[in-house]
């Protein structure tokens, strides 16, 4: 978000000026997907360390270590399948246009 977004608009197209309707799409749809992993990371980081990390110090324990791995492995397939429905349901609404 603070990488020169603004500056690209216009490079890559030799069109004396004009804005590529194409190349800012395609530069919003990096920036909504960079955007959305940061905030599944931060989720998952949230949520992981409060159900598995009760004492914080300077390192995890096996038992923390294993609550972690399980957390995030947890979290990710959950996403990943919430991720699929709503794709799934995305399309079939949109066939149904």
């Amino acid at each position: 978000m603070e990488s020169g977004f603004g500056s690209d608009f216009g490079s890559g197209s030799g069109g004396g000026g004009k804005l590529d309707p194409g190349l800012i799409m395609e530069q919003v749809k990096v920036q909504i997907a960079v955007a959305n992993a940061q905030e599944l990371l931060q989720r998952m980081t949230d949520k992981c360390f409060r159900k598995c990390i009760g004492k914080p110090g300077g390192s995890l324990d096996n038992s923390e270590q294993k609550c972690i791995a399980m957390c995030m492995d947890r979290y990710m397939d959950s996403w990943n399948t919430v991720s699929r429905a709503y794709n799934s349901r995305l399309q079939r609404e949109r066939a149904n246009m």
